[in-house]
């Protein structure tokens, strides 16, 4: 274990966890929402630190990144627990573990930050990516990372919910070049629901990354019944184009109910639901909109938005580059933000 930042001593040995958006008061032996920090005598712990509970070389357009160091190789890792009870979670295994075991074993024996940045440079990756659960709960052992990546010449990438708390924000902003945030829904009943949470603070927590020069990609998976409504998705689009910039790629992704934690019953998302919206958020005034998990469509390509060149062609990971250095080669218009 490691002692935890991001916390105040309260009375009676209890603590008032900063981390995420929870801002968690805990009693001395218990744990908060995430069940990865631990109030022991007064003092918070870590219960994740250097525990990886998966690490794997990924395809950066996984996470999904388009937009960011195509083509490349990005190192992954995630720990155990999650601050969201999403009841479609896909990762429940290990973002879930702490509710289904009831302990925090590691899948792993302790990895240092060292050998993970070691492991990165070996496997040739150009980035770290921190995904799988969500990365704030092991803030500190991602921030102790990302130092080390970055004086290696690595980029930082996290793959998040978006629910970190002010604290937690202010002290990865130096240290991250890259973020997808799922925005699950532009409804609050939802997220209240389904996540356990609350939309306001990821909607300020985008603007603040946004303006931070964080490159900012946006994922939104579409439920049937739950998230699949074309008013919220209207909202939801106008509000990335208002706040975050019509340039912002939106990832729209077909839902698989025999891979969530909780939804068995419901059913996958129609193709023709994840085509409205892609539509819903074209028509919004999105450059660039994605539609995931679909077969035999050319909708994860990346076409000039002025000319309408084809940029870059996909193929689930088998990507062909037709851009110079991030930029249309028809009419040299600007795609990509990190292209090396």
């Amino acid at each position: 274990m490691r002692e935890a930042q991001f916390y105040k001593k309260s009375a009676n040995n209890a603590v008032a966890c900063e981390l995420c958006s929870h801002y968690c008061r805990i009693k001395s032996g218990a744990t908060g929402i995430c069940g990865a920090r631990q109030n022991i005598d007064g003092r918070l712990y870590s219960l994740v630190y250097s525990k990886p509970a998966a690490m794997n070389v990924d395809p950066m357009e996984k996470k999904p990144l388009f937009h960011f160091l195509p083509g490349s190789k990005t190192f992954s890792l995630g720990t155990l627990g999650c601050n969201f009870k999403c009841a479609n979670c896909q990762n429940w295994e290990i973002s879930q573990a702490f509710v289904e075991t009831r302990h925090g074993a590691s899948l792993r024996r302790p990895v240092s930050p060292r050998q993970i940045v070691a492991q990165a440079v070996a496997s040739g990756c150009q980035s770290i990516a921190y995904t799988y659960n969500e990365p704030t709960i092991f803030t500190e052992y991602a921030l102790d990372i990302m130092k080390l990546a970055k004086k290696n010449n690595l980029k930082n990438v996290w793959v998040s919910n978006g629910y970190m708390g002010e604290q937690c924000l202010k002290a990865i902003l130096p240290y991250l070049d890259a973020a997808n945030i799922d925005l699950k829904s532009f409804d609050e009943k939802f997220y209240l629901k389904n996540c356990g949470a609350k939309l306001a603070p990821i909607l300020k927590n985008l603007i603040s990354l946004k303006q931070a020069g964080v490159h900012l990609e946006i994922t939104t998976l579409i439920i049937p019944g739950l998230s699949d409504d074309p008013a919220m998705l209207k909202k939801l689009a106008e509000f990335i184009v208002r706040e975050l910039g019509s340039d912002t790629p939106w990832h729209v992704s077909r839902f698989w109910p025999e891979i969530s934690w909780k939804l068995h019953a419901a059913k996958a998302t129609p193709e023709q639901t994840v085509l409205q919206a892609h539509a819903i958020g074209k028509n919004a005034g999105l450059k660039y909109v994605y539609a995931g998990n679909l077969y035999n469509t050319d909708k994860e390509n990346t076409y000039c938005p002025k000319c309408g060149e084809l940029a870059i062609h996909r193929l689930g990971y088998d990507i062909t580059r037709y851009d110079k250095d991030g930029h249309c080669a028809k009419c040299g218009l600007v795609l990509l933000v990190h292209t090396a």
